[in-house]
């Protein structure tokens, strides 16, 4: 691309040169460049990009495809990395869905009467989430599961008058990065707490010792970052003895499989839908669910649809308990979402209604029987240990043999086409020569055996 714009011509903008000059001429200039004149030259950029001259249509269409034939493609590899972002089967009947114009051109939907269609999908996600969760209310879904998280954290602040949160050290790190943002924004004390050194799971002596009457809530991530599902019941008492909220950031698919934390005496679930039939994507966008205990449900952020009827008794939904107005009131909003992964939430409801409870439990039991036969597999490779004694669902953490580091290991993996774990030593140090697998129920037995036998190979 050459520095001075009037030097291309713009394929995609119906703009003729004479349309050109004679609004250059309305303003008052004699250029394009002209209009960044107040730019001090010191800083404008001197001479051509180094990106090639302009293409045509054909050319350009080729070159694209080469630049995306380099990225990695799980379709055509075997992919043991998760750490959040997860290799799932995604079935068809989701992106026929999505794909209708109906959904997908759709925004918010103000006007109930003729927005029934997607305000009934709203609702069929929110009666998902509730059942999965165990809990009364959920929203029509928030951004990812890290940033809900971080809204529950406020909601607790709020519901509690207290300006203090316990939260696990194994919470995913980029959510427990974003939870310490929006807390040193809003004046928020954040009380990290340990995990129990060979187990995996949060520490309930630390816990306990942390909670008191200053803290609004315990935050836990169920199964953890590290794969291990917390021990809910326990931790259950020990929030709510001194008043504090329990938070449970959770798997939705490990919840075909495990009790919902509602039934363990949560007060809020959240976590990330992206198991649920949403694709990686590069990391994202994923879509966030979010939901409450009866008492806490006016203070929930976002939005909710309702189930009613109309004059006529027919059955009917409307946006309910909260106006859109109340998001954009600033510092007395109980949060400021103004939009939300509806489309996705969509995907996740088609899922799940594809699925079934059968095909969710079956499918939940899979990740756990593959990651249990990886685990074993790769435990009795002389030098690996598995450090942590936790039960898990589809993730596990394995030590490599002394002197192998995980960056060396991945990069082997990735020479026969294995997309490796997650590399724990950069936010665990206390797990030096770590890697975080996830077996997820598209891994075959040929894959994972494929995955030891390369392993072995670094012995």
């Amino acid at each position: 691309m050459h520095a001075d714009p009037q030097s291309y011509r713009h394929r995609y903008i119906p703009m003729t040169e004479q349309d050109e000059a004679e609004m250059l001429q309305a303003v008052g200039v004699s250029s394009i460049s002209e209009l960044f004149r107040d730019i001090p030259a010191s800083v404008r950029y001197q001479g051509l990009l180094p990106v090639s001259e302009p293409l045509d249509e054909l050319a350009l269409w080729s070159h694209m495809r080469e630049l995306a034939s380099r990225n990695l493609d799980t379709s055509r590899m075997a992919s043991f990395l998760g750490a959040g972002i997860y290799d799932h089967h995604i079935p068809v009947a989701i992106n026929h869905v999505l794909s209708r114009s109906e959904f997908y051109t759709a925004y918010t939907p103000y006007q109930p009467e003729i927005s029934q269609g997607a305000l009934q999908a709203i609702f069929e996600f929110q009666s998902y989430i509730c059942e999965l969760a165990g809990m009364a209310v959920a929203n029509a879904s928030m951004y990812d599961g890290a940033t809900a998280l971080a809204e529950a954290g406020l909601l607790a602040v709020g519901a509690t008058k207290r300006k203090r949160l316990a939260i696990s050290r194994g919470i995913h790190p980029e959510a427990r990065q974003i939870i310490a943002t929006t807390a040193e924004a809003l004046g928020i004390e954040l009380v990290e707490i340990g995990l129990a050194p060979g187990i995996g799971t949060t520490d309930l002596n630390k816990l306990e010792n942390a909670v008191d009457d200053t803290v609004a809530a315990v935050l836990i991530q169920s199964p953890n970052f590290l794969g291990c599902i917390e021990d809910l019941a326990s931790l259950e008492p020990l929030a709510h003895h001194c008043g504090a909220l329990l938070i449970v950031s959770a798997n939705p698919l490990s919840l075909g499989v495990l009790e919902p934390p509602g039934s363990l005496g949560a007060d809020i679930v959240v976590g990330d839908a992206q198991p649920l039939g949403i694709p990686q994507s590069f990391g994202g966008p994923t879509c966030g669910f979010f939901a409450v205990a009866e008492p806490l449900m006016r203070r929930m952020p976002g939005r909710i649809v309702g189930q009613t009827v109309d004059r006529e008794g027919k059955r009917g939904f409307v946006l309910t308990l909260q106006a859109r107005e109340q998001h954009i009131r600033r510092e007395k909003a109980t949060s400021n979402i103004c939009s939300n992964q509806a489309l996705l939430a969509l995907g996740a409801a088609v899922y799940l209604s594809v699925m079934g409870r059968t095909g969710l439990q079956e499918t939940a039991a899979l990740n756990v029987r593959k990651a249990r036969y990886a685990a074993s597999v790769i435990a009795a490779l002389p030098g690996y240990q598995l450090p942590l004694s936790a039960p898990s669902f589809n993730e596990f953490v394995i030590q490599l043999p002394k002197g192998r580091s995980c960056t060396t290991a991945i990069g082997h993996l990735l020479k026969d086409g294995i997309l490796g774990g997650y590399n724990l030593e950069a936010d665990y140090p206390e797990l030096p020569g770590c890697m975080l697998l996830a077996v997820t129920e598209k891994r075959t037995k040929a894959e994972i055996d494929r995955l030891a036998l390369r392993l072995g190979e670094l012995i």
